[in-house]
């Protein structure tokens, strides 16, 4: 059986650093062999650049992707795979296209035939409200920052009603762990403002009465720095360009640590693929 950590993709090499130390760390704490697989994108990243930005020693290998490594692995006689999602949510239009993909390959090569299955996700975990609490929390604290202080809970965004649902149930789990402790909690996205249910936006909400001076603190729904969490990423730009539209008003915005670096997040997808592998007959590893 072949165990992979699985997350969307990025052309950003600390996105995919991060999933190759989740994976290792699920590794450690299982010890099972779990590989780094980006769905999309990562193999795109230059190998010498994810050596120039990695802190291991060891010889650099390219980042692989869900098609190539599926087909490497079957070409080997694996025919079992088991997918550890690093996903904020595994479910809606995401988890469905990966499925449909996985499909695709199973169609593209009968003669090589092989069986997929999934581990349970953070969000299936009910793990990340407190995960978030938690960063709000230390970011309060780190700062010195009053316990009036209001909060945006963001996401990405993007066209799936589910995931805007998502989004809002954990921003409200989120205020009911804070309350008293910090100002307002609302939810935004940090895109997609042609969909009514991604609304409101970041932008607007930094625009809105009670968040618009002083300090706000920003907890990003994101797993891996990368192109939109990273520190020059689409979230800072926005929270900066907020910043200079309001300047006058003193606005700052302090962004939370991610949850997928969060330890609670690596022992709550171990403990996942250890109770998946519980229920497999006698699983053989690769």
């Amino acid at each position: 059986m072949i165990v992979a950590l699985i997350d969307n993709g990025s052309l950003e090499p600390a996105a995919h650093l991060n999933l190759r130390a989740v994976a290792t760390a699920l590794s450690t704490r299982t010890g099972i062999s779990v590989h780094a697989v980006s769905w999309k994108h990562s193999d795109r990243i230059p190998v010498e650049v994810l050596a120039t930005e990695s802190a291991s020693n060891e010889t650099p290998t390219p980042a692989w992707t869900l098609a190539p490594f599926v087909r490497a692995m079957t070409a080997l006689g694996q025919r079992e795979f088991l997918f550890v999602p690093f996903f904020i949510s595994a479910q809606g239009a995401i988890g469905s296209a990966l499925r449909h993909d996985l499909e695709k390959l199973q169609a593209e090569r009968p003669q090589q035939p092989f069986e997929f299955s999934f581990t349970p996700g953070l969000a299936a975990s009910g793990v990340i409200p407190g995960i978030v609490a938690q960063r709000i929390l230390s970011t309060l604290e780190t700062l010195a920052l009053p316990s009036t202080t209001p909060v945006i809970v963001v996401d990405h965004g993007g066209p799936s009603p589910t995931s805007a649902a998502l989004r809002n149930e954990l921003a409200a789990a989120v205020s009911d762990l804070l309350a008293g402790k910090t100002g307002p909690v609302v939810a935004a996205s940090m895109e997609g403002e042609k969909h009514a249910h991604n609304q409101p936006v970041m932008a607007d909400q930094l625009a809105s009465a009670g968040f618009d001076t002083g300090d706000v603190v920003i907890a990003p729904l994101f797993l891996s720095p990368g192109r939109h969490a990273g520190p020059e990423g689409d979230l800072a730009q926005i929270a900066r360009a907020a910043e200079d539209r309001l300047a006058l008003r003193s606005l700052r915005c302090h962004f939370t640590e991610l949850v997928g670096t969060h330890p609670l997040a690596v022992d709550t997808l171990a403990h996942a693929l250890r109770d998946s592998l519980s229920t497999l007959h006698a699983p053989t590893f690769a």
